[in-house]
């Protein structure tokens, strides 16, 4: 009876040890099938649900490739350039009290620098809407031209066939032709002792030195000192003729024509509080004698852009012009000068050489034009490089105008 009851007693303990066991392994199974299983299936069903809830259009697709295109085109973008280009040389003007009043002789030919210079491009739509140089380091040095300007009452004595003259400039260039394209024959010194064999408007024919050629009579004297050479006579009045006409699309690549007095008349007005155009009248017209241009449109320049001499650029830098301003910091990247001679002769220069004259054209001291900015020898054709603002061109020939009324 005992074992009997021992035995059924470890049975029931092991079958309930089993059932307990089984049990936990499948509790195990079923958090096992759960993790890995169903969680995986619930994922793809929302992944899939997403999917569904996209709508599509019907329209086209869309071209990457012309949105960016059109992204690019809509903005402004920059381009920064460097590149080497001239420095230009600065004229300085001595008085001479053994040279009759006004008259122009050049001592020193002027030479061209070099610097390196880096310009922003701004585009737009394409298109270039602005260029403004940000930087320049000066490469070469250029050398001052001197010009010596008579101040004396002089002799009216003028050189003819036969006379003794002598070179006074260090560099003076003797030409096949009267003309300064002409093939050149020859460069000289200073002082050097030449014949005039003959005269040619603004030239002599000379010989000497084993040469013969011509000369320009600016780079000449007389041998006598106490007798020079009156070139032109600078009292001419009002009725001479030889003034340009004014009209809205003058070619500003000639002389106006006006007399050194004439100057000196339209540029004493009330206006210039500082008289600043009245005591520098005299060099519009020496421009006008050296480079071909006209004068009257560089003084009314001046008016314009330094409101007669009293825009801070101008009153402390000698700068009529705000040349060599940029427009990030205009007041300091502007050109110092030591007077106001030296900004009315470089800007004339500018202006001849980059903005009057086609590439290629002749212009002074043997030099030719660069033509970057030219588009035609008018206000209008300047207008379009050398300002922003579209009514300049209308600004400056208000300014003409109102000074050739005063003649």
């Amino acid at each position: 009876m005992k074992s009997k009851e021992k035995r059924r007693k470890g049975i029931s303990l092991k079958n309930i040890i089993i059932f307990f066991g089984g049990i936990l392994v499948l509790l195990y199974l079923l958090i096992f099938y759960n993790y890995f299983f169903v969680k995986s299936e619930v994922l793809a069903k929302e992944a899939v649900s997403q999917v569904t809830d996209v709508k599509i259009s019907n329209k086209e697709l869309v071209n990457i490739d012309e949105i960016i295109k059109a992204n690019t085109e809509n903005n402004l973008s920059e381009e920064y350039i460097t590149e080497e280009v001239d420095l230009e040389y600065i004229t300085k003007y001595e008085a001479n009290q053994e040279l009759p009043k006004g008259v122009i002789q050049v001592i020193q030919e002027g030479r061209e620098g070099k610097q390196e210079v880096v310009t922003k491009i701004t585009y737009e739509n394409g298109q270039v809407v602005s260029e403004e140089q940000i930087s320049s380091k000066v490469t070469k040095a250029a050398v001052n031209k001197i010009v010596e300007i008579g101040q004396g009452a002089g002799s009216t004595y003028k050189v003819k066939q036969g006379d003794k003259v002598y070179t006074i400039s260090d560099r003076v260039e003797v030409k096949l032709e009267p003309n300064i394209t002409s093939e050149k024959v020859a460069t000289l010194g200073k002082d050097v002792e030449l014949t005039v064999v003959g005269i040619d408007g603004e030239w002599y024919q000379i010989t000497g030195q084993g040469i013969r050629g011509y000369i320009k009579i600016e780079n000449t004297t007389y041998v006598n000192k106490e007798e020079v050479v009156v070139e032109k006579n600078n009292e001419e009045d009002n009725n001479s003729g030889t003034i340009t006409p004014l009209s809205f699309d003058i070619e500003l690549n000639k002389p106006s024509g006006l007399s050194l007095e004439q100057f000196k008349k339209i540029l004493t007005d009330s206006k210039d509080v500082n008289k600043v155009m009245e005591k520098n009248a005299e060099y519009f017209y020496y421009i006008e004698e050296q480079y071909n241009i006209n004068g009257v449109f560089v003084a009314a320049v001046a008016i314009h852009e330094s409101g007669w001499g009293t825009s801070k650029i101008s009153k402390d830098k000698y700068n009529l012009f705000g040349y060599g301003a940029y427009d990030s910091s205009p007041y300091n990247s502007a050109y110092e000068f030591s007077n106001y001679s030296e900004s009315i002769d470089l800007i004339a220069r500018v202006f001849v050489k980059y903005y009057l004259n086609p590439k290629g054209t002749s212009i002074y001291d043997g030099e030719q034009a660069s033509g970057k900015y030219y588009n035609g020898a008018t206000l209008t054709g300047v207008n379009k490089k050398y300002a922003t603002d579209k009514n300049w061109a209308n600004a400056v020939y208000k300014h003409m105008e109102y000074l050739y009324n005063k003649l």
